[in-house]
């Protein structure tokens, strides 16, 4: 572990974190997404709380770039707080260590995947993983509240490996006493992955069970999705995934409809989709000007234009973009009538 943490990478001083609340969504975790253009796009429609993607303990210890990447904030955007920087690990010892370093740069906020089914997460023992191992779940928990301090910390979990073990036995119970800020239930088994159907049935269980706040994710497609599921009354608020991907604005409809506004009120209309591809450019022209980045839009986009008429040509012809100018330049021929608007600057 004598690895030096990169020097250039400076994380933002981090505000209070809002109690969890059904008015105050929060942005997930989302693997090859949850950039910081993302998360200022996301933040500018109301999300209350954004988390990084999920970095590995053992590659922030050993100062890799590309994990140090997945964390990194700058001054320059004191906008993108609070942040919860989202951590996978099995071993006591790495998840320790990338805690105190990101406190050291500025981070306060930390949350543990104990939910990836991903093999090759699981077959560390990490991610979904821990389901299996309650007792090294409370262990890591423990550790990374005694460094960064009570309500400093959450964890993201599955209903159980194969069904609902882990949130119907007595694992839950591990959960109680070590000082968590919340704990994040996407109800599906590992093993199901992002097939079939949440089941949110599954938070009430896990509700009767622990006193810590708790967030709901998981088919949580629109803002009409989430507050169905907060209706329901087992969780304390929401936690939007793909829902974000496809619609950003999700968050805005959501404190929308919360407000009187009408269940589900823009969240389908493609000019505001239009809008929100148009300010995720934006904001990646400002934040991540980068032929990486670049490359990455051109598979980020086609989730807005769904729908669209004449967005099959669009999309295939995304695909060959070599400049941003190129990418606004598909995007206006969607919408000859707002070809050059700017969709909200940073």
């Amino acid at each position: 572990m004598a690895q030096s943490t990169p020097v250039s990478t400076i994380l933002v001083p981090e505000e209070a974190l809002p109690p969890v609340a059904p008015d105050r969504p929060w942005l997930a975790p989302l693997a090859g997404f949850s950039d910081l253009p993302f998360r200022m796009l996301c933040r500018g429609y109301g999300a209350a709380v954004a988390c990084t993607e999920m970095v590995s303990a053992k590659g922030l210890v050993y100062g890799g770039e590309g994990s140090w990447d997945l964390v990194r904030s700058t001054p320059r955007v004191p906008e993108d707080s609070p942040l919860v920087a989202q951590i996978f690990g099995a071993e006591v010892s790495f998840v320790r260590e990338a805690v105190r370093r990101l406190l050291d740069l500025g981070a306060r906020y930390f949350d543990l995947n104990a939910g990836c089914p991903v093999k090759k997460v699981v077959k560390t023992g990490a991610g979904a993983g821990l389901l299996e191992d309650s007792g090294r779940l409370a262990e890591i928990l423990q550790a990374m509240v005694h460094l960064a301090g009570e309500g400093r910390v959450g964890v993201k979990i599955r209903s159980g490996w194969s069904g609902a073990e882990f949130v119907s036995g007595p694992a839950p119970a591990r959960l109680e006493g070590i000082g968590l800020g919340w704990v994040t239930l996407h109800p599906r088994s590992a093993a199901q992955g992002l097939s079939g159907k949440a089941n949110w049935s599954h938070l009430r269980v896990l509700r009767e069970r622990i006193g810590v706040p708790l967030l709901a994710s998981g088919d949580m497609y629109t803002a009409a999705d989430g507050l169905a599921c907060l209706d329901q009354g087992a969780a304390d608020g929401i936690m939007y995934a793909r829902g974000a991907l496809s619609n950003p604005a999700v968050f805005r409809a959501h404190l929308r409809t919360l407000q009187g506004g009408g269940p589900g009120e823009n969240e389908a209309d493609q000019s505001e989709r239009l809008e929100a591809a148009r300010r995720h450019v934006s904001l990646c022209r400002h934040y991540a000007d980068s032929r990486k980045n670049l490359l990455k839009m051109r598979t980020i986009l086609p989730k807005y234009l769904k729908g669209f008429p004449g967005a099959s040509a669009v999309r295939s012809r995304l695909v060959r973009v070599c400049s941003w100018d190129e990418v606004e330049a598909l995007l206006g021929e969607l919408a000859p009538d707002k070809a050059g608007q700017s969709g909200g600057a940073p």
